[in-house]
């Protein structure tokens, strides 16, 4: 019977609640949102699967892996497609091969007033809600089960998602023993996941200081300023507003999950046939690849399956071969590391709600006024 004592041994990819044929295991939301497995010992029958299953550790399977990952800076040939991705549309690359096929895709969505969580898409146009970066960790629900399903009938399947949600997935179909030769994972390169409440009171509180209902939400619009910039934007009927706070939030690793401060995934042995990314460092590579700022994806090409589907997208989109010197990244190396205010942060956040915590940690504020202010005027007299 799983138990979880550390929360940070846990990060929440729900495989322990799939793989119980008892239905004895519910993923339970704690104060912040985040999903933890809680056991019904009246269901459990101590069979061990729900441990067994669970692959949020070092020793995760990399027997596919490569020696080392073939790495690529990729930008799709159509720029509409750029335009409209958070990189440069390699994900939509590899996902309209697979819908061609007839196969399906997952990846994140919005679900309800933009909860995001993970859906199935069987067409480009179901498939395009997945654009775009989310920083919030998503509620799988039953994709497991879907996506073992699927696989069952035959179907390609393409699941995108962070490292530890690709572990998990790929723990329990071994484990169920089913066949995954039609199954094409892909993982990103992933900074830490977010507390799913705390981006609920937040769109609540933009709603109520604009007076406006949020129509649309996009966490980096590249649309408006540009590739590199990093703030969420929202629609809100004819009104379009460009903030920063939850991104300031984001950056200071104050409401992330326990497990994000020890993820084992922070390596160049991905979880994955795929994985990527934004490519910062594309200059080092060719000075040309990017010079609209429009985006360029990282691809990391980590096992032979993964060798295969690149292969079929080759002539639909522009490539260059590069190594990962020229790519390395934080997350490539370790994990973030957690603020040491993170426990203070759920504590207030649970007890006093998000606007007292975006004044008091974040960038909302007369007091993070004025420190502009100061810090304005200082740099201003000593020139």
């Amino acid at each position: 019977m799983i138990k979880i004592t550390d929360k940070s041994a846990c990060c929440g990819c729900s495989a322990c609640a799939s793989i119980c044929a008892h239905k004895a295991i519910t993923m339970k939301p704690d104060g912040m949102g985040f999903l933890y497995p809680e056991v019904d010992e009246s269901k459990c029958v101590d069979c061990g699967l729900c441990n067994q299953v669970c692959a949020f550790n070092s020793t995760y399977d990399k027997s596919q892996n490569l020696a080392s990952p073939d790495v690529y800076a990729v930008r799709h040939k159509d720029m509409d497609e750029i335009e409209t991705s958070r990189s440069g549309a390699v994900f939509i690359a590899l996902s309209d091969w697979i819908l061609e096929q007839g196969g399906i895709v997952y990846g994140a969505g919005y679900e309800g007033h933009f909860s995001v969580v993970h859906k199935r898409a069987v067409s480009k146009e179901e498939r395009n809600e997945f654009k775009g970066s989310k920083y919030v960790q998503s509620d799988l629900k039953d994709t497991f089960l879907q996506v073992k399903k699927d696989l069952k009938q035959g179907y390609k399947v393409m699941f995108s998602g962070t490292p530890c949600q690709t572990s998990g997935l790929l723990s329990y179909l071994r484990t169920l023993k089913q066949d995954i030769s039609q199954l094409y994972v892909v993982d990103l390169v992933c900074h830490g996941v977010p507390a799913p409440y705390v981006w609920r009171d937040y769109l609540g509180y933009v709603e109520k200081k604009y007076h406006a209902k949020i129509t649309s939400a996009n966490f980096r619009d590249k649309s408006q300023i540009g590739w590199t910039a990093h703030k969420e934007s929202f629609n809100l009927g004819n009104k379009y507003v460009c903030t920063s706070t939850y991104t300031d939030l984001f950056y200071k690793h104050i409401m992330f999950r326990h497990s994000c401060g020890v993820c084992p995934f922070t390596n160049l042995k991905r979880p994955s046939d795929l994985t990527i990314a934004d490519f910062w460092g594309w200059e080092k590579v060719d000075e040309s690849i990017n010079r609209d700022d429009k985006g360029v994806s990282l691809l990391f090409v980590n096992t032979e399956k993964g060798r295969g589907l690149f292969s079929e997208i080759e002539s639909h989109v522009n490539y260059w071969r590069t190594d990962t010197i020229h790519c390395m990244q934080p997350n490539l190396e370790y994990p973030s590391a957690i603020s040491s205010l993170r426990e203070e942060f759920e504590r207030y956040f649970i007890s006093r709600g998000f606007v007292y915590c975006g004044k008091k940690y974040g960038n909302m504020g007369l007091k993070y006024q004025l420190l502009g202010m100061l810090r304005r005027m200082k740099h201003k007299i000593l020139g």
